[in-house]
């Protein structure tokens, strides 16, 4: 089993979106800034998690990404696997032919290990993550550092 630079950053990018829910729609390039993943490769997640029904596009001024579901509705797994991330820890896929077209002797170790880490991410939710305390200490951290894309934009109006 092997979680893809793709998997962790769906799931730091969604995060992201379930901290910042209270400020409407949020931007790709906000969630770009404060969690330091180029715009291109979340537009790339993004379109996915669209399609898995994850998240909704708001189009026109103050537009940007929302969750579909509250937080409490969207758990690690379906992130995960929208995403297209395996969590199949066997070298076959599950397919059963990793020893020359038979099960080997380790499949259904592997086998097992694949279904509870499925099971162990399906139980997280993204407010479960929300409500954990050293979550919010790296969210603060994050929003003292950085200014939101609509921030910049007003001061760069300024200046």
């Amino acid at each position: 089993m092997r979680l893809t630079t793709k998997g962790r950053y769906a799931v730091t990018a969604m995060l992201d979106l379930a901290l910042h829910e209270d400020q409407g729609p949020i931007t790709l390039a906000d969630i770009s800034l404060r969690q330091g993943v180029s715009v291109s490769y979340l537009e790339q997640l993004f379109a996915k998690l669209r399609r898995s029904k994850l998240v909704e596009s708001v189009r026109g001024p103050g537009g940007g990404y929302r969750l579909a579901g509250g937080p409490a509705a969207i758990n690690v797994a379906q992130i995960v696997e929208a995403v297209n991330d395996s969590m199949d820890a066997t070298r076959c896929l599950g397919k059963g032919d990793c020893q020359h077209g038979d099960v080997c002797l380790t499949h259904y170790l592997w086998t097992d290990l694949s279904a509870r880490l499925r099971d162990f991410l399906g139980d997280i939710t993204l407010a479960d993550l929300v409500s954990r305390e050293d979550i919010q200490h790296v969210r603060a951290r994050q929003d003292r550092g950085i200014c939101s894309s609509q921030e910049v934009v007003n001061l760069e109006r300024i200046i």
